[in-house]
Formats: C-alpha cells, structure tokens, sequence
C-alpha cells in the first residue's frame, strides 16, 4: 500500500497537499512518502522473518542520496550494478560490506574500487568476468567474494525488455552449465572465494508462479553446492511488481482483498518459505521496484490543449525526459489531477515537450478534464523515474522532494542551465 489519497478535495502525499509541494518548487517536481518506503522494507522483514533473509535494496531503481541514506538507516543492504552505484551508496552513509555487485561488464577500475571497500559479495555473470576479477585479486593479494548468477530458463511473463531469466537473456550463465563453472572457479581461480548463487528472473513480475518454478529448479544446485563449496546464502533476486492501473485504489486494503490475484509481499513469502526454510542458508532479497514504485508521484502542469479531428492533446511540463517508461516499456502510470474533478472526464492523449512523436505519458486515455495551469500528479514514479531522466532537448533534470508526515524536505534542487553546462568545453 501507500500513502497517497484525496482530502478534502486535493490529493495528498501522507498528510502534505501536493498542490502547496507544486506552488513552493514548480513542476516537474517528484514527490517521494518517507512512510510507504519504510513500511514496505518493514513488511518484507516480517514475511520473511521466519528465515535468515536480508533485504538488499536495488540501487538502480531509485538512486536518490536521501532514498538510499533512508534504506540504509532502515538497515537495507544494497544491490548495486556500477561502481558509480557504490560510490552513491557509501556517499549517504550505506555500509559497502553490505553490497552485492551485479552487472554484466564490470570494469577493471570498478572491480578493484569494489575490493578496495570490501564489498559482500559480486555476483558474477561470465566466465570471463570472473577470470578477470581472479586476475585482479591476485594482484590485489586479496580474495574476491564471488557468486555467479544461475539462468534458471524460466519465463517471467513480463516485458520482453525487462525479463532476464531465460536463454536469450544476456544476463547469468545458463543452468545447464553452471555446477561446471563452479568446479571451475574451485580448480583454476585461487584468488575467488565462492560465496554462494545468484538468480534473477525479471521485474515487474505480477504473478508468484515464476519464482516459485525458478526456486524449485535452482533448488537441487543450492544443495549440492553447499556440501561442495560450503556456500553461505543464495540470492533469490527481486522482481517483485508493483500496481500500476489501479494504483490509487491500492492504497485501500479493502482494493486488495477484492484482487487476490495479484502478488504482494505475503504471497510472495507464503510460496517461497516452504522451499527455502528446509537449507538454512542466508537468503538474500534484492527488491527494487516494490519498494519504491508507489512510494513517489511526479507533479506536472498542464500547459496547452489541442482538439484535433481525430485526437485531444493535453500538453504537459514533463517528457519523456523525465520519466521514459511510456516510451521505453509501453509502461502505463495513472495520472490524476492535484484538485479532484467530479465528471469531466475525456478521451486524451497526455504529451510532453519533447520533440519526439514517442514523447507521450498516455495515450487514448480517460482522464479528467483539466485546463492549462492545473497540476497533474503522474503516480507510480518512484522506481526507474528519476533514475533513468536525462537532459535530453537540454531540459534540465527535476526536482526531488522527500515527504514524512506533514513536512517536507527537497532532497534534489531543480537543476540549472549552468549546472547543465559546467563540464562541457570547447576545444583550445
């Protein structure tokens, strides 16, 4: 759930009108509830309680300094994918040793940063990525922490640009190859310790099925390796999805009793605690999405109406931009205005600036019928909205604001056309 809703006729972020957050910063703006977040990292440490799990939070979701200084003062580790992603962590006093670092094309700077603040563990891709990480250890005179992540060949069900679990992906080493990787590791690369196995299947999944088949067949190698290699946790990734359509209603749970169909955090444990329980090994988590997507909206003005013969146009401040998932992943986010309408509604497409006939955050869409000057509210955008903005059509990057309770805090100014600019030079 979470902790957006109308009152009194103005749609709120815990208890601050988002309308005064739109008049105090301007728009786009990205307004994030402290309380959605913390509840939903305490809700995954419940439903797992009954197991040794740790929740790693991935960074590439949403890498906002105040996000991560807050998942760290929960007690989140992180699940990094760059060595940039390790610097922002420790840079808002997240723990290094706490981090697993995933990613198929580390570098030779980033892997010797990453050993230098002694992170928990890599989780490895390729063969060649962990000779090279052996290579670099052996240089270092220490021993690399490694895991290798399995491709269980499971369809996910999801976006064919966000699934990563099967043979076509270029994500892990397939399943049929991976206990000859780890003999491997053990005969040729001294300078590994085998920590313990990776997976991860896709994001945005809605349904349980998909985990609870790739845990069942990854479960036999768990096993084996941890009588072979004593491995010490397994990493069951994340991918966990979150509600896009519907999304206002969700904040009710009364909404989620009436659609049991749909994967929350209990589900999710309730399936896989069965399986794991039985080895007694450390299991990681490593959700993104579900604990960030809902937990933020991002405020928008309408600037101009079209009519045209076949379409309405209601022409926003915010592009794609500023949050690419129309574009990028069909992604779909529902949009409401800041003042509640009763009635109007139309069939419109809602469009940014941008000059991209893909720069579209609805199209054929039922919405209520607002005018030039009204501030939209577009939810669902803390997960891969901030974090995947660009400057593109040299717009500057949006605003950040952090809500607890009835105050609120701008976690990232608006940024300036100077800012924008400063490392650019012409030639001497």
């Amino acid at each position: 759930m979470h902790s957006f809703a109308y009152k009194n006729g103005s749609l709120h972020c815990e208890n601050v009108n988002l309308a005064d957050i739109a008049s105090a910063t301007g728009t786009p703006v990205f307004v994030y509830s402290k309380k959605t977040i913390a509840d939903d990292l305490a809700e995954f440490r419940a439903a797992f309680a009954p197991l040794d799990a740790h929740v790693a939070f991935a960074v590439k979701a949403c890498s906002s300094k105040a996000i991560l200084n807050l998942m760290a003062q929960q007690g989140a580790g992180f699940d990094i994918v760059s060595g940039g992603e390790l610097w922002r962590v420790i840079n808002a006093g997240g723990d290094p040793t706490l981090c697993t670092y995933a990613g198929v094309a580390k570098t030779e700077p980033e892997i010797r940063y990453a050993l230098e603040q002694n992170i928990y563990c890599f989780n490895c891709e390729s063969e060649n990525e962990l000779r090279e990480i052996n290579r670099i250890a052996g240089e270092m005179g220490v021993k690399a922490p490694v895991s290798v992540r399995v491709n269980p060949h499971v369809d996910a069900h999801t976006h064919k640009y966000i699934t990563t679990g099967t043979n076509e992906n270029k994500f892990g080493v397939d399943i049929t190859r991976i206990e000859e990787v780890y003999a491997t590791i053990a005969a040729e690369m001294p300078h590994l310790h085998i920590k313990g196995l990776q997976m991860h299947i896709g994001s945005q999944l809605t349904e349980v099925q998909p985990f609870v088949d790739a845990a069942v067949k990854v479960l036999p190698i768990v096993k084996k390796f941890m009588k072979l290699y004593g491995i010490e946790f397994w990493s069951i990734g994340g991918g966990i999805g979150i509600v896009y359509d519907g999304c206002l209603e969700s904040g009710k749970p009364e909404w989620w009793a009436a659609h049991p169909e749909l994967i929350t955090i209990r589900s999710y444990a309730e399936a896989l605690i069965p399986i794991l329980k039985p080895l007694g090994i450390k299991i990681l988590l490593e959700p993104g999405r579900r604990l960030v997507g809902n937990a933020a909206a991002m405020l928008t003005t309408c600037i101009y109406e079209k009519k045209g013969e076949a379409k309405t146009f209601k022409m926003i401040d915010a592009g794609m931009n500023d949050i690419i998932r129309p574009a990028l992943y069909e992604g779909y986010h529902e949009i409401w205005p800041v003042q509640e309408h009763c009635g109007d509604e139309i069939v419109a497409d809602i469009v940014g600036p941008i000059c991209e006939s893909g720069d579209f955050q609805a199209q054929n869409r039922r919405i209520a019928d607002v005018q030039p000057g009204e501030v939209l509210a577009e939810m669902s955008a803390g997960a891969y909205g901030f974090s995947m903005s660009s400057t593109y059509n040299s717009r500057p990057l949006a605003a950040e604001v952090l809500v607890d309770g009835d105050k609120w805090s701008i976690i990232r100014r608006r940024q300036t056309l100077e800012q924008m600019v400063q490392d650019e030079c012409l030639p001497e």
